[in-house]
């Protein structure tokens, strides 16, 4: 018997794959979590075999629980069940430590397959997740962002450590525009903070 956790702050939605889970007598939901930090809660506590995982949630994220539960219990394995696949997430959920990324609109047959895969200390992915990764550890510059010179002139203040209102004077205009700028670096390199614009920017050769 496999014991799982689900993990998400929709409870309809968790009621939904807790119901799906339990049409399969070799898997047991021994705990259910709205947020990251009930997660590692019940990780800790319950240590189950595998903690299905939603990333984006109110107060810790999947992506921090992931990383909580990986270094402080080395025995649960967690497997990534989003709907969420930009390059951020994935990246983010990999490195923190997930064994495997699955998508919400897989197949019930592939989603318990995974689960009992991840179980097993196999990485799962669905097919898109593999692709994007492999476009990135090949570092095609194909399909890198086009970023504007402002814009390429924000990011490289910015990774060197200037603030907003820095940039600004630095480059003579206001700082709702130094804002509007990072604001179309995120939605291009499809990243939510300064630090990966930076981090992912340096990857890709842009600065």
């Amino acid at each position: 018997m496999i014991r799982v956790v689900v993990v998400d702050d929709h409870p309809i939605v968790r009621s939904g794959i807790v119901g799906l889970l339990a049409l399969d007598t070799g898997l047991e939901v021994v705990g259910q979590a709205a947020n990251g930090a009930e997660a590692v809660d019940l990780a800790t506590r319950l240590r189950p075999d595998v903690v299905l995982m939603d990333l984006r949630m109110p107060g810790t994220s999947g992506i921090e629980a992931t990383s909580r539960i990986a270094t402080e219990l080395p025995g649960v394995h967690v497997l990534v069940l989003t709907t969420y696949e930009t390059d951020d997430d994935i990246l983010g959920a990999i490195e923190a430590g997930a064994s495997g990324y699955l998508l919400k609109a897989a197949p019930q047959e592939e989603i318990v397959a995974g689960i009992r895969a991840v179980a097993e200390g196999h990485t799962v992915l669905a097919p898109t997740i593999a692709a994007t990764l492999v476009t990135r550890m090949r570092g095609d510059r194909s399909v890198r962002p086009q970023l504007s010179p402002r814009e390429l002139e924000v990011l490289r203040l910015v990774a060197a450590g200037r603030s907003n209102p820095e940039i600004a004077r630095e480059l003579f205009i206001g700082e709702a525009t130094v804002k509007t700028h990072l604001i179309h670096v995120f939605e291009k390199l499809e990243v939510s903070d300064r630090t990966r614009a930076v981090t992912l920017a340096l990857e890709l050769g842009l600065i």
